[in-house]
């Protein structure tokens, strides 16, 4: 499987395995013990899909908790997880944030000009999603979300002038093979492979995030 997507190959996503949403969410939480939770899904309505939250206007159709307690929700019990996604199938694979893992969230092409940096530099990476919302986000150790802001001032930036998002307790992350409506599916740009089970700290990877998202202003 595919580890990183390297310089010149930098606008091809490995593709999805065929697996069905219930089985991906039992892997996640069974092969890499990530904390996993079910959220709203697509229905056809009127030859159109919409998020089963009934908002025809929704942001995240179809990739957003179902219910305000989805934190109490979340397991990394791959028996539990089975259960539920049994009761729906079809419901998006959600992760949160602050727990086995926080996420630093980027443009997408600030995310590709840092992944092929972060290659020159021959760093360790973790898994890394590529949103519909072209969004790139980089898994990293718990407990980014709170120094991730000083240390883009360390660097020279200030955090409000970089669109760098660091997503920790409270927060979460859709996992592929989620949907957003008709806008596509998340995907990985660097999928979780036994190479990177061992996060990297916010601290590693942080310079060429920066540097990225300030060439990307």
């Amino acid at each position: 499987m595919e580890e990183t997507i390297r310089g010149t190959e930098t606008a091809q996503i490995p593709k999805q395995r065929g697996d069905s949403l219930l089985e991906t969410a039992v892997r996640y939480a069974e092969e890499r013990h990530w904390d996993v939770f079910p959220g709203t899904w697509l229905e056809a309505v009127d030859g159109s899909q919409r998020c089963s939250c009934g908002d025809a206007l929704c942001e995240e159709p179809g990739a957003h908790p179902a219910r305000p307690d989805w934190a109490t929700q979340a397991t990394g019990s791959a028996t539990v997880a089975r259960r539920m996604w049994q009761k729906q199938p079809n419901a998006s694979i959600l992760l949160p944030t602050g727990r086995t893992f926080d996420a630093i969230s980027v443009p997408e092409t600030a995310g590709f000009l840092a992944l092929a940096r972060m290659e020159r530099m021959e760093l360790t990476l973790g898994p890394v999603t590529l949103t519909p919302a072209r969004r790139m986000q980089f898994f990293v150790l718990p407990g980014a979300a709170a120094k991730v802001p000083d240390l883009v001032r360390k660097l020279g930036w200030s955090p409000a002038s970089l669109d760098l998002v660091a997503l920790g307790e409270g927060s979460y992350v859709a996992a592929p093979p989620t949907r957003y409506g008709s806008r596509g599916a998340v995907q990985w740009a660097c999928r979780p492979t036994p190479a990177n089970r061992w996060l990297p700290d916010a601290e590693e990877l942080i310079s060429p995030l920066a540097y990225a998202c300030g060439r990307d202003r």
